[in-house]
This record gives C-alpha cells, structure tokens and sequence, in this order.
C-alpha cells in the first residue's frame, strides 16, 4: 500500500479529530445515493429527455 491508502482517514490534526469522533463529521467515503433516490433521478432526467426528443421530433414534423 502507499502512504495514501494507509492515511486516507486518519486526521492530520486534534480539531479533525474532535471533529470526526465528537461532532460526528463524516469522513469522504461512501457517495452513493441509495438505489430509490437513483431511480426516481435516471426516470426524471430521462423523461425529461424524452419530452425534448418528443418536443423537436413534433417542431420538426409541424
């Protein structure tokens, strides 16, 4: 392993530290929405999608 990986997570002071463990700030991994939330982003953005497909198909055909 690097000096990196081995490091990621440690704090590089006490104030970090007191942070992370007293005040509960969360440490930078995870980033993953649950698999709900992820679904109901892909059917907005692709309906979205789709409704300005469908809009420019109908302006062009009109």
């Amino acid at each position: 392993m690097s000096y990196h990986e081995d490091n990621e997570n440690k704090p590089f002071n006490d104030a970090m530290d007191h942070m992370q463990k007293i005040e509960g700030v969360p440490n930078n991994s995870g980033g993953r929405l649950p698999l709900g939330i992820r679904f109901i982003g892909y059917f907005l953005v692709g309906g979205i999608a789709l409704i300005i497909l469908f809009g420019l198909v109908a302006s062009l055909l009109d």
